[in-house]
């Protein structure tokens, strides 16, 4: 039960399951509504049951994902301190994180699904300015790849405002903006580890998880994080030189 809440359907999205749904009323009331009456999403790995707190990464502003960008669970204030006093940039974005499963195989054909993002323009001014230097964009988390990209210039710019992510990232996707990621464990299948195959090449993928486990590391949304870097290819340029790019 979500309480007082009023919404109405809007119209099924071609699954039992899945419906566009509008809740009446002002926003704050809504998010208010659902914080106090709903519950986390919550998979069977973690069999005592969360609150709300308990998916909150510290660094959490606008309560828009429908389950925790885990990799925020990697930062606190402390470590961002800790960058800023190493000349490490640091900005922010929101990006309305949906599910990694279903539990229904044809649902989870279709993630992910579109999820709204709003780049703010001290991030975008941010990006094009660590583009110009030559320096490197770090994502936090797939959830801030999938908006960078989403929002990207061909030049590896990215446009500020509001959007909805409706792009699909995964093997042969060439990205314009990411050059690295800190990501959770995600398992093969899911649609955030095919994300993953566009930082890393299937032979590394394949048998990381195995061996993650092995050595004792954690994986879903409460385990541990690990940091992907696009590997470097070299090309020729035009002039017939050759230059490193990303790939």
């Amino acid at each position: 039960s979500l309480g007082p809440l009023n919404a109405v359907v809007e119209r099924g999205l071609g699954h039992p399951r899945l419906v566009r749904l509008r809740f009446l009323g002002r926003r704050d009331r809504a998010l208010a509504g659902l914080a106090r009456h709903g519950r986390p999403i919550q998979y069977a790995h973690v069999p005592a049951p969360l609150a709300l707190w308990d998916v909150w990464t510290r660094i959490a502003a606008d309560p828009v994902a429908f389950e925790p960008p885990s990799a925020g669970f990697a930062l606190d204030w402390a470590l961002l301190a800790a960058w800023r006093r190493r000349g490490i940039g640091f900005a922010t974005l929101t990006h309305a994180a949906g599910i990694s499963s279903t539990g229904d195989p044809a649902l989870d054909r279709r993630l992910p699904f579109d999820e709204p993002y709003r780049i703010p323009e001290a991030t975008a001014a941010a990006v094009a300015q660590a583009k110009a230097t030559g320096r490197r964009i770090v994502a936090i988390g797939t959830t801030v790849v999938r908006a960078l990209e989403a929002a990207a210039e061909e030049d590896g710019s990215v446009r500020a405002g509001d959007g909805v992510a409706a792009n699909r990232i995964g093997p042969g996707t060439r990205l314009r903006v990411a050059d690295a990621l800190l990501t959770g464990m995600h398992q093969p299948g899911e649609s955030h580890f095919e994300l993953l195959r566009a930082f890393a090449p299937d032979g590394v993928l394949d048998g990381l998880p195995a061996a993650l486990a092995t050595e004792g590391y954690r994986g879903h949304e409460f385990g541990d994080v690990m940091l992907l870097e696009r590997q470097a290819q070299l090309s020729k340029c035009r002039d017939g030189r050759k230059s490193v790019e990303a790939a």
